[in-house]
């Protein structure tokens, strides 16, 4: 049968269709359609292809082995070896969906064998501050390259491998502080606690391409001291243009010396605050693998006068972040800042400071075994006024009591607050509450207290009127992870056998986390109730006989330790 139409083309002419024709073409198309649409989903697959990061070229997705350019991949910056683990740094284009740590593997390539590889799962993946990721990798071993590949690929489909640097030898983090100079955070300088450095020895540095010298901005160091250099931020880079590259990055240069450090530091800005800060009194801490104690430390400071917590997480592979976010479906204003960086807590407590300054008339910062008691009652914030009545206060130093195991072997249910009553008789140390505004602009601080500017001192709390309850010695099962490693920068870790007689060691106990016979009954010395009333009497839910931080499932074990 055919089907003449009249068509009004060119010539004019009459075309016959054929319907026959009409059918075989339409069954050729489909056939066709579904044969390529297979062939994509089954064999095709998505390979990114990583330039060179010298040049910060931005990587392509290509198919299969095609020459032809489809649309911007994620490629991988550079990579920071450290102690026990690998942090690798993942660059994404504006729109792409993140990866989950499900999506990913760690792979590690031989050196010597291109064949030879290894694969692990990451540890952990983290958002960092410019919207790509962070993904924490096993340790690389000795002779291999780290890369990624997605979990869906062969391990011959990874991303290219970029940069790897050492961690002891690396600007790290850079922070463009409210006077518009650039704080740079550096791990190598070696520079003394507590000690002012000549900066005449250094000079700071900003480009894109390190490689290329003749495109790099110098500039003069105000200051440089423990783990920090401050910079004076060069007009190009706080008005120029984004770069096409990405944000700037910032190093250190020392001069007549070993030349310039390895530098994954991109600067972000601080919003300058606003007339009013939001909240009168903030806590900070750094920690790791807190997610059993948080609940009840936030949820405590927050009934005696805490409005916001910032919580530097330094590689917890708990359920910290669970915790913190449930804290935050209640109400509570606390944020979780990822910081990797091993032994560096003066460090991450002036990058807090900074940040606080935004939001806080006053910043404490305290251990999550640490908590404030107040004898009379107050909140903190009155108690803060009444030490703060002349404007040159910038600091307020609290005396720290030191509890022990209390007899107990068994983590106490209700917390850390009701369970340790027994403590040594005289206090160790302080710790302290800070004015943002009194820093010194060396940002030195060492045992939780800060350098001050001229013109600002301190105040001393009686002990009588209020102290810190350092929940030091625990339970043997709590205390033995001291043993892993200590967030402080001068101070040796509880294995080495530097200091053994220092104050920060437990009197007695040596390198080993061996548990002696006796210790449920050390460090008891005074029994201290105190706090462990008052907790009783104002954090008690009356309705279901429990403290507000205990959950559901703990109740029962509470409730039997009790009777035992």
């Amino acid at each position: 049968m055919k089907i003449r139409r009249k068509l009004g083309g060119v010539c004019g002419s009459d075309v016959v269709v054929s319907w026959r024709l009409f059918f075989w073409f339409v069954v050729l198309f489909v056939f066709s359609f579904v044969l390529f649409s297979t062939m994509f989903v089954f064999r095709g697959k998505f390979r990114p292809v990583v330039r060179s990061m010298r040049s910060f070229s931005t990587a392509r997705v290509v198919l299969d082995d095609a020459a032809a350019t489809l649309s911007p991949a994620v490629s991988i910056r550079e990579a920071v070896k450290l102690p026990e683990q690998t942090l690798v740094f993942l660059k994404y284009p504006p729109s792409l969906r993140l990866f989950t740590k499900d999506d990913l593997i760690c792979v590690f390539s031989s050196d010597s064998s291109k064949k030879l590889r290894k694969k692990e799962k990451p540890e952990a993946v983290d958002i960092d501050k410019f919207g790509g990721q962070i993904v924490r990798c096993p340790e690389t071993p000795p002779g291999y390259t780290i890369s990624l590949a997605i979990s869906r690929w062969t391990i011959d489909d990874h991303l290219a491998a970029g940069p790897i640097h050492q961690w002891d030898w690396l600007v790290y983090d850079a922070v463009i502080d409210h006077d518009n100079s650039t704080v740079v955070f550096v791990k190598g300088l070696n520079l003394k606690a507590g000690k002012i450095a000549d900066v005449a020895r250094y000079e700071c540095v900003y480009g894109w391409d390190f490689a290329k010298h003749n495109r790099l901005i110098r500039s003069d160091v105000i200051s440089a001291a423990q783990e920090i250099v401050r910079c004076r931020t060069p007009l190009t880079v706080l008005n120029g243009p984004k770069s096409a590259h990405g944000p700037v990055k910032v190093s250190v240069r020392i001069k007549g010396g070993t030349g310039m450090l390895p530098s994954i530091a991109q600067p972000d800005r601080i919003i300058r605050p606003p007339r009013r800060k939001p909240f009168e009194m903030c806590v900070c801490t750094m920690t790791r693998n807190a997610a059993a104690v948080l609940r009840e430390w936030v949820m405590y400071h927050a009934g005696i006068g805490v409005q916001r917590w910032f919580i530097y997480d330094n590689n917890s592979d708990d359920d910290i972040i669970a915790e913190i976010k449930d804290l935050e479906r209640r109400g509570y204003n606390i944020s979780r800042h990822f910081w990797p960086w091993i032994k560096t807590q003066e460090a991450g407590f002036s990058n807090c400071a900074i940040r606080a300054r935004n939001d806080c008339d006053w910043i404490a910062f305290i251990d999550v075994d640490e908590f404030y008691y107040i004898r009379s009652g107050e909140t903190l914030t009155n108690i803060i006024r009444n030490y703060t009545a002349s404007a040159e206060i910038g600091e307020i130093r609290t005396p720290c009591h030191s509890f022990g195991p209390s007899g107990l072997r068994n983590r106490p249910r209700g917390g850390v607050t009701e369970g340790y009553t027994c403590r040594v008789v005289l206090p160790e140390r302080h710790k302290s509450i800070l004015r943002p505004e009194s820093m010194n602009a060396t940002l030195i601080n060492v045992v939780h207290h800060f350098h001050l500017k001229d013109g600002f001192t301190f105040a001393d709390v009686d002990k009588e009127v209020m102290v810190i309850n350092h929940y030091k010695y625990q339970v043997w099962d709590v205390f033995k992870e001291k043993f892993y490693r200590r967030v402080a920068t001068y101070v040796a870790d509880w294995q080495n056998d530097e200091n053994v007689g220092s104050r920060d060691r437990a009197p007695g106990l040596g390198t080993r986390p061996v548990e002696p016979p006796d210790w449920p009954e050390r460090f008891c010395e005074v029994n201290d109730t105190g706090l462990r009333d008052q907790v009783l009497e104002k954090f008690m839910d009356i309705k279901v006989q429990r403290l507000i931080w205990e959950k559901d499932d703990e109740m029962g074990s509470r409730t039997y330790n009790r009777m035992t």
